[in-house]
């Protein structure tokens, strides 16, 4: 009689759930169906009632396509808000884009061209939108593509009609309140952009400056200083790093408390700082010199000096802000370009005079004694710096000068260096109002992830200077504000300027440069202190900042169904002096609390070797890059394994180390489906009470598994949810369960209980696992929820679906396998041994496969006990076909490996000692017959 084909009687997992993921083909496909099923409205529909969970996003400038900090950026925050929902939240989320700025407006301009000079500003602007809407349109398909959930279809912009509004209602409302006020002050400024800049948008790159010491001459009485300096030739050494500003010195400034010394050098007198008088005297190359006076810096105020080479005074005075570390220890001032110099000359009445212009360059300005010099006008500051070197060499008052180079202001935007210029500014007050000290008591309430967070903000918030938050171009929200065009007086009457903002409201913001001021105002318009009826319109705009800081009040409104202060801002570090800043003075100045509860910060996206990526490195990993090549779901595994809050890495060898992880998860998700191709969890689940110990043990782990990354997902510690979650799949999971349970699974018989209760571990698990990782790996946990067997009224998407709950995954089982737990934890601590001997005979070539081995264990009294219990499941708890157990005199175990004993079975090719007990099966052992007895 032929033997039976033993093969086909095996149940051989299966499953129509692919292997190969084929992400980047089938991920649009994920996206188009949950675009037709309405997923983000469903969420909200199924969030309804639910405590509400807002994270608001901060908006990423609509210039140009995604990077790889965008997506990392997006997807943190996906994590968060698919989280919270999954953890009983509703978590709606409003995406935002950032649409003013000079990058745009120069962008504009460029592609313009000639054609600008013909065109009014409103067409610029329009222009400016249009090109704005572009890349809000490209950038929200990147994100979907993401897997990010979110409002897409209505997004937030500050271009819109209704942002626009709400910017200039809350400019008018600072200015109700008395924050704002306009003045002539220092500000950083781009000669390149030509405007302001505020301190967010600064940056320090190195930068290599003339570095001079001038000597001025002092006029008035040297004897009122200290009786030795009577009839001698005195001068005050300044040390500065912007020679262009010498023409503008008013002053010069000593600490009031430092030791300074009056030093004799070939008949010369220097006055500078005691402890900076030996590196002075280096750079200088006096070879000599005497000392005859020694006094405190308090003699010096009121002292008068003459400028190197203008008609002008140059007054001694007195400031704190002056130190040791370097140059002479006293500051040249030139209140017009400094704002320390600008705060000191404020105390002494000295005016802020500026001859610079908007391009940078010098010229014949009002508000000071001395004409400049004809080489000078005309000249910008950087041409200045030589010739103005030349000038003091000239009148002999150059004492020394080098090269330096050094950290120094840039423009965030064009990269080029920047200068302090002072001009007619709109500024908020950070005293006004008390708005400084209640700002930093906000500070302390917020939770701070890192907790660094807190003192970083507070130390920006105790020493920032008044927020300077008008800029000179034209695409952004108009300073709402009219000049009386006969006496200059400004209209700030709210009730004025509050009939503004329905124009905006309809027209957009463009209506300011599109209307008359009656227009915008309903009527006509009286000054209240000429009576004049000529206006003209503000023709500054508003701080970028100022934008996106207002965007909590515009967004967490009623009408998007949001309330206010949200739960959570998370952005990049830099955000501290950014919109993290801003959105915080807003806050505070009209709400009288902070706009969030809670800061979450990440770092940056570096190369592998640390490095910041840049196209001229040619060390960029781009989004669309990764997403053509490997899927969405390997970023989204990329952000998931790596602590954020730090500079984080990427690139060739981690894009493949992370698929070679996603494969794993994938092939673990694949495997628990196809080895439950009959199973119905409804049917065929087995009780608590019935499953075997070790199924009981997995479910055990998992259910801990599930307990630990709640709290991880809760802490945001989403690189602990990919790590728990890694080591359970491919330690507990795929290198010790799977293993374990293969035979049951594959060879016994279909009715028993040992093969539903593997399967119904297995399933508890799989539907667990998938829900756990669903905000991680969104499209992947969608695919495998679309081939698992569900419970009754589960829905149709697992993102609609909850966490699994602590408990879920062991309930039923009997409160009494709690005790055994400790003995399920030693068979796991004596296994890796028993294994490695395997691979030893292995190596030896005593056997080949486990189940060719009879491991004969030899164990001591510590764990014979326990082991002689579970002796009927120690084969399959190692993989071998026999186990003998002895009783030995020391402690742990020693491993014997020997060949098999008994007959191999043809089916499952265990070596048994009953093979052929049914006569009808002479080949196969008892149970196998069994099996195959029950499929006939």
């Amino acid at each position: 009689m032929e033997s039976p084909d033993y093969k086909k009687t095996v149940r051989l997992p299966q499953t129509d759930f692919p292997m190969k993921a084929n992400l980047p083909l089938n991920e649009p496909k994920t996206l188009a169906r949950w675009d037709e099923m309405g997923l983000y409205k469903r969420l909200r529909e199924h969030g309804a009632g639910r405590p509400r969970y807002v994270l608001h996003d901060g908006p990423p400038y609509a210039n140009g396509n995604i990077h790889l900090g965008h997506a990392f950026n997006k997807i943190l925050k996906d994590f968060i808000v698919k989280s919270k929902t999954m953890s009983g939240f509703d978590a709606p989320y409003i995406p935002g884009f950032d649409c003013h700025g000079l990058p745009i407006e120069i962008k504009v301009d460029g592609l313009l061209g000639s054609k600008k000079v013909s065109m009014t500003p409103a067409q610029i602007r329009g222009e400016c939108r249009k090109y704005a809407d572009k890349f809000v349109d490209l950038q929200s398909k990147d994100f979907i593509r993401l897997g990010v959930f979110g409002r897409w279809d209505a997004p937030y912009s500050t271009m819109s009609a209704d942002y626009e509004s709400v910017i200039a209602q809350t400019f008018i409302n600072f200015l109700d309140k008395g924050y704002v006020y306009k003045g002539l002050k220092p500000v950083n400024w781009c000669i390149n952009c030509r405007t302001a800049l505020a301190e967010a948008e600064i940056e320090y790159e190195n930068h290599n400056s003339p570095s001079i010491w001038v000597r001025f001459k002092l006029t008035s009485d040297a004897a009122q200083i200290d009786p030795a300096l009577k009839g001698k030739n005195v001068y005050g050494l300044i040390w500065t790093t912007t020679p262009w500003t010498i023409p503008a010195n008013m002053a010069i400034c000593y600490h009031p408390r430092f030791e300074y010394s009056a030093v004799d050098v070939n008949g010369d007198v220097f006055i500078v700082a005691t402890e900076l008088l030996k590196q002075t005297a280096e750079k200088a190359a006096w070879q000599s010199m005497q000392t005859l006076a020694v006094f405190k810096g308090e003699k010096l105020e009121h002292t008068v000096f003459k400028h190197p080479f203008l008609e002008r005074d140059s007054k001694g005075i007195l400031g704190d802000h002056v130190t040791l570390e370097q140059g002479t220890g006293a500051v040249h001032t030139a209140p017009g370009h400094g704002m320390e110099d600008y705060v000191v000359g404020m105390q002494y009445g000295i005016p802020t005079y500026c001859p610079v212009d908007a391009a940078g360059r010098l010229f014949q300005a009002e508000g000071a004694d001395g004409v400049l010099p004809e080489e000078l006008l005309g000249k910008n500051v950087w041409q200045a710096n030589p010739v103005v070197i030349e000038i003091l060499t000239a009148h002999g008052a150059l004492v020394a000068q080098q090269s330096v180079n050094h950290s120094y202001p840039h423009c965030w935007r064009c990269h080029k260096p920047t200068i302090y210029r002072a001009t007619e500014q709109w500024f908020i007050g950070m005293e006004k109002n008390d708005l400084r000290q209640r700002t930093l008591e906000a500070i302390k309430k917020i939770a701070w992830h890192p907790e660094w967070g807190e003192e970083r903000i507070s130390n920006m918030i105790a020493t920032r200077p008044d927020w300077c938050i008008s800029r000179q171009r034209i695409w952004g929200v108009p300073i709402v504000a009219f000049h009386c065009e006969s006496c200059e007086t400004t209209v700030t009457d709210k009730a004025i300027l509050d009939r503004v903002i329905p124009k905006f409201r309809e027209h957009t913001a463009d209506a300011w440069y599109s209307m008359t001021v009656e227009e915008l105002v309903d009527g006509p318009l009286v000054c209240a202190k000429c009576q004049g009826t000529k206006f003209r319109k503000e023709s500054d705009i508003l701080d970028v900042w100022f934008d996106s800081g207002a965007s909590h009040l515009a967004v967490l409104t009623k009408a998007n169904d949001l309330g206010w202060p949200a739960n959570m801002y998370l952005e990049g570090a830099d955000q501290y002096r950014g919109w993290f800043h801003s959105s915080l003075l807003i806050g505070m100045g009209l709400c009288g609390e902070a706009p969030y509860k809670e800061i979450v910060t990440s770092g940056w996206t570096l190369d592998e070797q640390g490095r910041a990526m840049s196209k001229s490195l040619g060390n960029t990993v781009d989004p669309e890059s990764v997403i053509k090549a490997s899927g969405a779901e390997v970023l989204r595994l990329w952000v998931s394994s790596v602590a954020y809050h730090e500079d984080v890495r990427l690139g060739k060898t981690i894009l493949e180390r992370l698929s070679e992880a996603y494969r794993k998860l994938r092939n673990t998700f694949r495997h628990c489906l196809a080895v439950m191709w009959d199973f119905d969890p409804a049917v065929h689940s087995v009780t608590g009470e019935q499953m075997f110990e070790v199924d009981q043990w997995i479910l055990h782990r998992a259910d801990g598994l599930v307990d630990e990354c709640r709290k991880h997902y809760d802490e945001y510690a989403f690189h602990k949810v990919y790590r728990a979650v890694y080591d359970f799949v491919a330690v507990d999971l795929s290198a010790v369960y799977l293993d374990i349970i293969k035979d049951r699974l594959y060879t016994w018989p279909g009715k028993s209980v040992g093969y539903r209760s593997a399967q119904t571990a297995v399933w508890r698990i799989n539907y667990a696992l998938t829900r756990l990782m669903a905000p991680i790996l969104a499209f992947t946990a969608e695919e495998t929820w679309g081939y698992l067997r569900k419970p009754a009224g589960a829905q149709d998407s697992v993102h609609l679906e909850a966490f699994p709950a602590k408990g879920e995954l062991t309930a039923g089982l009997p409160a009494s396998f709690l005790m055994k737990i400790e003995n399920w934890d030693k068979l796991l601590s004596i296994r890796p041994d028993i294994m490695k001997s395997l691979e030893v005979a292995r190596d030896a070539k005593l056997i080949g496969k486990g189940l060719e081995a009879t491991l004969m264990i030899e164990a001591g009294k510590d764990l014979y006990p326990m082991l002689n219990d579970y002796v009927d499941q120690l084969p399959a708890f190692f993989g071998v076909s026999n186990v003998w157990l002895s009783e030995g005199t020391t402690d742990g175990v020693k491993v014997t490996v020997d060949k098999a004993m008994g007959g191999k079975c043809d089916r499952c090719w265990k070596y048994m000692m009953d093979i052929g007990a049914n006569p009808a099966y002479p080949t196969i052992c008892a149970l196998c017959a069994e099996a195959v007895v029950e499929q006939l």
